[in-house]
């Protein structure tokens, strides 16, 4: 937690236009005299630091939970083709609408950042709700996750298509929507993506007590009275409905969710669910907050995409973690 205020302040402080500290806080408290510097902070560098911070512990909890429910170390928020079915969503909107109406609904300023994100909602939700009536007809979790998977070449393929009928144009604005950013949301669109994901995180915390007893095995966990097919089915729901969210208002943040959970195991050394779920989101959080604070270093004109920044940043210290933790355990 105090990392996370301080990497809050440095991204507050830190950027291409130099504002000093004590500027900085007369602004916060709304004593700020420079209208410049003002809509700096209030616009920009506060809006992405909330986004970054409530958007890096979603996916970082999303990521948990998806690797506890299928037993995979691999698994991750996108595992099941929810990102993709969000990625098509807005293909329909930025690729599919151009081609049809003459012209992209991406281009039309706030109107199509709206259509945009209620596009990314709606395409996540309905991958999300097919996973979900799957789940209940499938036993086994990895039929589950190759369904899933199968989900999100099928998504990948629509998408290529819809690419190869657009204007060069529109093909830009999507790859550019895939790269991912904190900055795209501000104003009301991220009061409401914050006031949405501080309801959702706590309630994720609900499901620690049936994501213990998962880790014991399906046979162990229903002889201690676990339904497990309703239990996967809300672990799952609760994850899809994180990544769903946080594609729509930042676009498909990769990583975070990969590498976050394995990298909270490693530094509090446990699977108890009731320190690693808070431990998670506090970790993707400060995960997060790093990226947007490198992607707006002063040098860099703009701001550079998030997934450029997020493996280039985090893969080096995870795999320091990890080698570090087999190192520990063997020499114990």
């Amino acid at each position: 937690m105090v990392v996370i205020v301080i990497l809050a302040i440095a991204n507050l402080l830190i950027g291409s236009v130099r504002i000093p500290v004590m500027e900085t806080c007369r602004i916060l408290v709304g004593a700020g005299e420079n209208e410049i510097w003002t809509n700096i902070i209030f616009q920009s560098r506060l809006p992405q630091t909330l986004t970054a911070i409530v958007a890096g512990a979603g996916l970082a909890v999303s990521g948990l939970q998806m690797q506890t429910v299928f037993r995979n170390p691999l698994a991750g928020p996108s595992v099941l083709g929810i990102s993709n079915g969000s990625a098509l969503g807005v293909a329909f909107v930025v690729l599919l609408s151009g081609r049809i109406g003459g012209v992209a609904l991406s281009r039309l300023g706030y109107l199509g950042d709206a259509a945009i994100s209620v596009a990314a909602i709606i395409g996540a939700l309905a991958v999300m709700m097919l996973i979900v009536w799957i789940s209940q007809r499938v036993k086994g979790n990895v039929t589950l996750l190759i369904i899933g998977v199968m989900i999100g070449y099928l998504a990948n393929a629509i998408i290529g298509v819809l690419k190869f009928l657009s204007p060069e144009e529109d093909v830009k604005a999507f790859v550019v929507w895939g790269l991912g950013s904190f900055s795209r949301v501000s104003g009301d669109e991220m009061a409401l993506f914050v006031i949405l994901m501080c309801i959702l995180l706590p309630l994720s915390c609900l499901l620690v007590k049936p994501m213990n007893l998962l880790l014991l095995g399906d046979r162990y966990a229903a002889n201690l009275g676990l339904d497990i097919p309703r239990a996967r089915m809300l672990v799952i729901l609760c994850s899809g409905v994180l990544v769903a969210i946080v594609t729509a208002y930042c676009g498909p943040i990769m990583f975070i969710g990969l590498a976050v959970p394995h990298l909270s195991r490693a530094i509090f050394r446990t699977s108890d669910h009731r320190i690693l779920m808070p431990a998670t989101m506090f970790c993707g959080a400060a995960l997060a907050l790093v990226c947007n604070l490198i992607a707006r270093m002063p040098g860099f004109e703009g701001a550079l995409p998030v997934n450029s920044v997020t493996a280039l940043v985090g893969a080096p210290v995870i795999a320091a973690v990890l080698f570090r933790r087999r190192k520990d355990e063997i020499s114990e």
